[in-house]
């Protein structure tokens, strides 16, 4: 009974033995192993050597290259995007809507000349016998032109009006500065999308340029695991189940290094349309992630939601409700009288001596407006109601914005909470990937636990970079929610991207 005891005893002893001395571990812990532990890429993101040739021409290319300068990207797009040219040209032409109104309150001056030929049948052409010399000493060369019954004027003349009162005229100024203005901040809504339309595709192509080269070190892992794999099987002491398992996980990592690969590019694609030129994102190195610090200051939500007045969009919504104000003030202007000063001179100078005049007149005209069929009220009333539906734009406009913050809060509390909890899997893999590859040489794990414990490695590192991306567009996004959004975010931006890249 004692022997047996000591036989329970030491058989866990003997399959350690049996294990380490196995001719699997023995194949697994010759020059395979050598080769992977030489090979194998540092887990900090590294491409490995060999993963992908350096390329001059190529925008993929693994480097220590610095990050293209998104304010200057974005300095770029303001002066290369067609559609914020459109939107200026819009706000330029509308701004000449102010003089135009103005020019209703000044002096309408004009002048103009005339020449008329006119041939006539009268009292002189049809009586030629009769002569005004029996009555009139010395006329005769005067009435000439009236006996032929032809005359020849020449005139012109110069009028002058001025409106002394007129209401709508004064507020038909109001409302075109109103507009003016709306299409200025017109012009500031664009701009302010097209930062996050950069930011954007700015991420993006971080991100993708950060798993290509993530996925290149995985590809060259796997791929090394695979040789390990199909030489332990050629020896005849491998699994197949093994190595069908390695070039699985290797076609998989190809895929995914594709499909990053066509992010990138169309991230590129994006930037260089709202450009007009093609950066590069040629680095892929990153950083000690587990020091990477964020700044707070996402928990109190009302010192943010007081500030949403100032959002681009809500006080468009607000100018729009001042121009439907004015338009209204101009339609009720239709109920009051008009009073202008007119002044003319005229000459006209004729071969009939006695059409010849020179003429000078000033006069003062009222129009008053007592019935246009109803015209008026009904215009009246038309912008009022045009002013109620701007009233709920603006209220729409500054419900969203307040909607938009609350979302990014809440979106970049879970961004930290995210990142804080990565730094610590990706610490806890790290360790569990070292004591996988220990047990794999003492043959206490399969090769499939270190391929899923180098798989989740790299997975962990890419969905931090997903997470970093989220967060910095959450936190631009919240600054144009505010009205805040300027370049010193986009070199805040810049500076945590460096951070991460180390």
């Amino acid at each position: 009974m004692g022997q047996d005891r000591m036989l329970w005893m030491m058989l866990p002893g003997l399959l350690l033995v049996a294990q380490v001395f196995s001719p699997l571990a023995l194949a697994q812990a010759t020059s395979a192993l050598d080769e992977i532990d030489t090979g194998l890429p540092a887990m900090s993101g590294q491409p490995a050597q060999g993963a992908r040739a350096p390329d001059e021409d190529s925008v993929f290319a693994a480097s220590n290259e610095p990050l293209p300068s998104l304010p200057r990207l974005f300095a770029l797009a303001l002066e290369n995007d067609a559609d914020l040219a459109s939107q200026r040209y819009d706000a330029e032409a509308t701004a000449q809507q102010v003089p135009m109104a103005q020019a209703g309150l000044k002096p309408q001056i004009s002048a103009s000349a005339g020449y008329v030929y006119q041939e006539s049948d009268n009292y002189y052409t049809d009586n030629p016998s009769y002569n005004p010399d029996n009555e009139l000493s010395g006329a005769s060369d005067d009435y000439e032109a009236r006996y032929q019954g032809v005359t020849r004027d020449e005139t012109w003349q110069v009028q002058l009006s001025q409106p002394l009162f007129s209401l709508e005229r004064w507020r038909k100024v109001d409302k075109a500065e109103a507009q003016s203005e709306a299409a200025q901040l017109k012009v500031a809504v664009g701009e302010r999308d097209l930062a996050l339309q950069v930011a954007e595709a700015y991420l993006d192509a971080f991100l993708a340029s950060r798993k290509l080269g993530l996925l290149d070190s995985k590809q060259e892992s796997l791929n090394l695991q695979v040789k390990q794999a199909q030489r332990a099987y050629d020896l005849g002491v491998g699994d197949r189940i093994n190595l069908l398992e390695s070039q699985s996980r290797l076609d998989q990592a190809v895929a995914d290094a594709v499909r990053a690969e066509n992010e990138l590019n169309n991230a590129l694609s994006s930037l260089e349309r709202l450009t007009g030129e093609l950066p590069r994102f040629g680095g892929s190195n990153l950083g000690d992630l587990s020091g990477l610090t964020l700044p707070g200051g996402w928990v109190e939500a009302d010192p943010w939601l007081e500030r949403t007045v100032n959002n681009v969009e809500v006080a468009l919504g607000k100018q729009q409700m001042a121009i439907a104000k004015a338009d209204t003030s101009v339609r009720r202007a239709g109920h009051y009288p008009e009073l202008n000063l007119n002044l003319s001179y005229s000459d006209r100078a004729s071969n009939d001596p006695y059409r010849e005049s020179e003429d000078a007149s000033a006069s003062l005209r009222l129009n008053v407006p007592i019935y246009q069929g109803g015209y008026t009220s009904a215009s009246v009333r038309q912008g009022e109601l045009t002013q109620q539906a701007t009233q709920a734009g603006y209220t729409n406009a500054l419900n969203l914005a307040r909607q938009e913050v609350r979302q990014r809060l809440r979106s970049l509390r879970g961004d930290e909470r995210q990142i804080e909890a990565l730094k610590r899997s990706i610490e806890s893999s790290n360790l569990f990937l070292q004591a996988a590859e220990k047990g794999e040489q003492l043959g206490l794990r399969d090769l499939v636990d270190v391929l899923d414990a180098r798989a989740d490695l790299y997975d962990l590192r890419i969905q931090f970079v997903e997470v970093v991306r989220q967060y910095l567009l959450d936190r631009l996004n919240l600054q144009a929610a505010v009205g805040d959004l300027g370049t010193q975010d986009l070199v805040d931006t810049m500076a945590l991207l460096s951070r991460v890249t180390g």
